[in-house]
Formats: structure tokens, C-alpha cells, sequence
């Protein structure tokens, strides 16, 4: 099988082929035809020592004949097209993006460039090149402030409140298109607030975790009073292996006459947390307390994620199981090391 991963640097992307290259049989070593391909633009979003760190990783546990890296940015058309040509792939994983929704306030041209025009591009590679199962990373995102909990995907989300979350839903609605024009089987996964080891400096779990080891005062925003859907890596990466060999079949949706091998599932632990119970966990496996620093709601934020998980529990046979406690304390002791804390 040969498997193209955009967004190989990134956080999701490196555990997904550092797990493929290490323990999934899908890449046999003495198979010839079998290769990952990933790429990635490495932008300074954030530290770009961290995404190198990543990707020397997976130089290190594996061979040049099984796992090729090129630095492409998704929105090049023609180097796009030239990478499908070449490889000619079985499975595409799409796990680039520009990511944050508080960046997408101050830098929305990054967002259309990345998630809008990048996906197209994707989409027509696959489209031309008969891929056999497009998988793409969405976000919970998509629900915005949607009332109902927990969150389905029969659910309406049409009400984004942020240009990220827009970019989100726009990846859903063309891979429909695709499947049902083009017959391009398409799995979007709702991703719910990914953490782990080698995450992504910008999120909360690791400023506070910086913070608190280093004595300063960390911003809680609306007071505390938030809830998350926390959802270990090693669980998202559990989840999309399992899907990689079960492309949709062609379906109707509940609302329209039109078919289409396309799906779209939540990955969230369907056990949201409370600010308050994610900074204790923290503050444990830190082994000192926090100062805290009481916000109001920042702009693009929501009150409360939550994942109805139903459909990727029948379908796919798995359910995210990673407590906080445990998943923090992980990513706390992969912190101290790395940066010698």
C-alpha cells in the first residue's frame, strides 16, 4: 500500500506514520510497494525545532524505502499534481492545515490558502488519480456553539464562529462533492481537542504545563467555566489506522436523494472535562500548583465539546479510552525530558 500523509511534521501527522512505520502491518518491510509519503511546508506557526525533532524521528526508525519525506506546500497546484503522479498512491491522509482558532482572527488569508485551496488540491489528485480512500482531518470546530450535547453528526453546523472552523466545514461539504461526483471514497473525522506528547506548543494543556514548572501565571479563560472533549493521540491515531481499510460505500444522507461513498465521524473520548479537572491533572503530574490569571471568553472560543461517538463504536469497533489523568501525566513526563525541566 502506498499511503501519501500531508502534514507529516505536525503533531497528528508524525504519531500517525511513526505508529504505521513501527507496529502496523500494513507496511511490510519486505514489500517493495508498500511506502509512506509525507509532506509538509513546515511553517513558523510554532516551533520549528519541534516539527524538525518529528521529522528526524522518522528518519531514524525507518529506510529510505519505506518512508519519503518532501517539504510541499499544499496550495502548489503543479507540485501537488507532480507528487500524485509520481507515487501514484492507494490511500490519502489529509492532516495538513493551518491550525488555531485565535489565529484565524489576525491571519484568515493563511486559513483560505492551507485548508481551502490546499484540500482542492488534494481532492483533484485523488480524483484523477483514483485514490481508493481519501481520510481527512475535520474539528470539532464545526459545531460552534450548537445548544444539543453531545454533539452527532447528523447535527447542524452551520453556524461557524471562526474563519478555521468555516475552512473545517468547506473540507466537508467539497469531499461530498467529490465522492458524489467522482466516486472518491471520503472519511472526514471530527477531531476533539487532540493532546499528547510532541503536541502542538500553541495549545493550553502545554502553556500551562510550561508555565506551572516554571512558576508563572497561566490565563484561564471565562473563569474556569469551560468543558473539553480531551482526546489522547494515541487514541486519534488507534481510530484513523482502523478506518484506513474501511472506505464508505455509497449511501443516501437522511436529507437528500443524492449517493455518495462518503462518511464522517467524531473522534472525541465522549467524557468531556472540566477546566478545572484539566488544570488539577496538570498541576498533579507537574507536582506544584498553578497561579492563575481569571479571562472572559476569548473571541472564536465555546462553552462546552462533546462527543457523540456511536457511529465510530459500530462501524469502526473502537472507542477512545485515554483518561486525562493518564494522558496528561504521559505528556507532562515526555515534557520534563525533552526540555530537561
Amino acid at each position: 500500500m502506498k499511503i501519501l500523509v500531508t502534514g507529516a511534521a505536525g503533531f497528528i501527522g508524525f504519531h500517525l506514520i511513526k505508529a504505521l512505520l513501527e507496529a502496523n502491518p500494513k507496511i511490510d518491510v519486505a514489500d517493495n510497494e508498500d511506502l509512506i509519503v509525507g509532506i509538509d511546508n513546515i511553517n513558523d506557526y510554532y516551533d520549528v525545532g519541534l516539527k524538525q525533532e518529528r521529522l528526524k524521528i522518522l528518519s531514524e526508525i525507518s529506510t529510505p524505502e519505506k518512508f519519503v519525506f518532501i517539504k510541499l506546500d499544499l496550495a502548489d497546484r503543479k507540485g501537488m499534481s507532480d507528487i500524485f503522479s509520481t507515487y501514484q498512491f492507494d490511500t490519502v491522509i489529509n492532516l495538513g492545515a493551518q491550525a488555531g482558532v485565535r489565529y484565524s482572527i489576525d491571519n484568515p488569508n493563511a486559513y483560505i490558502d492551507s485548508n481551502v485551496v490546499g484540500f482542492v488540491n488534494i481532492l483533484e489528485g485523488c480524483r484523477h488519480h483514483k485514490i481508493k480512500h481519501l481520510i481527512y482531518a475535520s474539528s470539532s470546530s464545526v459545531y460552534g456553539m450548537n445548544i444539543k450535547q453531545p454533539f452527532t453528526t447528523a447535527d447542524c453546523v452551520d453556524f461557524p464562529i471562526s474563519l478555521y472552523a468555516a475552512t473545517k466545514k468547506s473540507n466537508e461539504l467539497m469531499a461530498h462533492s467529490y465522492s458524489h461526483l467522482y466516486n472518491v471514497p471520503t472519511t472526514g473525522l471530527r477531531f476533539f481537542t487532540v493532546y499528547g506528547p510532541y503536541g502542538r506548543p500553541d495549545m493550553a494543556y502545554f502553556s500551562f504545563t510550561k508555565k506551572i514548572l516554571a512558576g508563572e501565571p497561566i490565563n484561564v479563560f471565562n473563569n474556569g467555566d469551560m468543558q473539553r472533549d480531551f482526546t489522547y493521540i494515541d487514541d486519534i491515531i488507534k481510530g484513523i489506522i482502523r478506518i484506513i481499510d474501511k472506505p464508505p460505500a455509497p449511501q443516501y444522507s437522511t436529507v437528500t436523494t443524492a449517493t455518495a461513498p462518503y462518511k464522517i465521524y467524531n473522534i472525541g473520548n465522549n467524557q468531556p472535562v472540566t477546566l478545572r479537572r484539566f488544570i488539577t491533572a496538570i498541576e498533579d503530574a507537574c507536582g506544584r500548583k498553578a497561579q492563575e490569571n481569571l479571562l472572559p471568553m476569548q473571541a472564536g472560543d465555546v462553552p462546552i465539546t462533546y462527543a457523540d461517538i456511536d457511529e465510530l463504536v459500530d462501524d469502526i469497533g473502537f472507542k477512545p479510552e485515554t483518561s486525562i489523568e493518564e494522558g496528561i501525566g504521559k505528556f507532562v513526563g515526555w515534557y520534563k525530558q525533552y526540555y530537561s525541566v
